[in-house]
């Protein structure tokens, strides 16, 4: 798949082309925990759902780059953990063609956007398995995670921004 990418600003015709292309999605971790299971069963199945979400990239070679999301479901009845599932959902994706600032955007944002699919089909599985109701991930933003961890890392950039809309 090709992005294209055009320099508006300095009035050129000018277009950027880079390579952008999944190259393996697989699990690299996959747990569940089920810590107060036969006695959780026979509670009132009133489920308070904490969902966390991280992602790590790191170059593995040639215009290579492995990312992993994170995702990990914590659900709790009457403070007590009926069902904790982490998983690691990975991807080897080839980027070509980008400036730094922008791959650095891409395995933030595009990548996550690849595999959090996976991840949340994995999750709903061992959920299921596991012998409780079917809880299903709503989809996640990653582009306005990256805007707020951006704005987080630095705030003096994100009102100069806004100061030029």
């Amino acid at each position: 798949m090709a992005e294209e990418d055009t320099n508006a600003e300095a009035g050129t015709e000018e277009i950027t082309q880079g390579e952008f292309a999944p190259q393996k999605i697989y699990i690299k971790d996959l747990s569940f925990e089920t810590p107060h299971s036969p006695d959780i069963f026979t509670e009132e199945w009133k489920p308070a759902v904490n969902m966390n979400l991280g992602s790590e990239a790191r170059p593995i070679g040639d215009k290579l780059y492995e990312v992993v999301l994170t995702v990990t479901v914590t659900v709790t009845v009457e403070e007590k953990t009926a069902y904790l599932v982490e998983a690691h959902q990975a991807g080897i994706f080839h980027i070509d063609g980008f400036p730094e600032e922008v791959i650095g955007r891409m395995v933030a944002t595009v990548c996550p956007n690849i595999l959090f699919p996976f991840a949340r089909e994995h999750v709903a599985d061992l959920i299921t398995r596991g012998g409780f109701p079917q809880l299903l991930l709503a989809p996640v933003n990653f582009e306005a995670l990256y805007q707020q961890q951006m704005q987080e890392q630095n705030p003096d950039a994100s009102a100069e921004t806004e100061t030029k809309h």
